[in-house]
């Protein structure tokens, strides 16, 4: 079984990658193959709308963007990971939506079943929208969402400063082995504990 963390971040080495890859460590810990998918760099571009993926499980665009979309069929789990920019997702993270999920649903529902979930970066605000803005992707396309002990989100500006939100980490670790035990029901392995349900730390006061 394996999970992968898409980094849709223009960055490398950033906020988003360092939480990722924190969640991906809490995967890997109950035995699961993780793999980091970093798109910085890439050139992903935008639907075309051409509507060539409703004949066929393809895409007529001639950039990055496939290889990514293989790597994430073939997964049993997928999150997605993005900073926000002017309140919601990069517009990377919305190109590979688009793309992935219109592909996905009109060629045999390939992420149907699969278990996903977001992972969001912010300085201060459009943390709510961008988590929303994600889990509705997971969910149109028949993905399981595990929660976590809150919403799986961090705060940081300069690279590094997530690593100083207990509350985001704790949260986002969390959701890492509730991703785990879903992804281990669903694929008919029992083993494991069951997720994380009380976050012991940080009850509400």
């Amino acid at each position: 079984m394996k999970v992968i963390g898409v980094v849709v971040s223009p960055r490398k080495n950033g906020n988003t990658e360092m939480l990722t890859g924190h969640v991906l460590r809490a995967i890997g810990e109950e035995g699961l193959r993780t793999e980091l998918q970093l798109l910085a760099g890439l050139d992903i571009r935008p639907c075309n709308g051409c509507g060539a993926c409703l004949k066929e499980e393809s895409c007529t665009i001639e950039d990055d963007f496939w290889p990514v979309y293989l790597n994430m069929k073939t997964a049993d789990g997928i999150i997605l990971a993005s900073p926000v920019y002017y309140g919601s997702a990069t517009a990377l993270m919305k190109a590979l939506m688009e793309r992935a999920g219109y592909i996905s649903r009109n060629n045999g529902g390939q992420f149907r079943g699969k278990v996903g979930g977001p992972l969001v970066v912010a300085r201060r605000a459009g943390h709510n929208f961008t988590i929303a803005q994600l889990t509705f992707w997971f969910q149109i396309l028949g993905m399981v969402v595990p929660g976590s002990t809150y919403w799986n989100v961090a705060f940081g500006r300069n690279k590094g400063e997530v690593a100083g939100d207990e509350e985001g980490l704790s949260t986002a670790w969390n959701f890492g082995k509730n991703i785990a035990w879903v992804t281990r029901k669903l694929r008919g392995n029992e083993a494991g504990q069951p997720g994380i349900m009380i976050n012991k730390t940080f009850q509400e006061r």
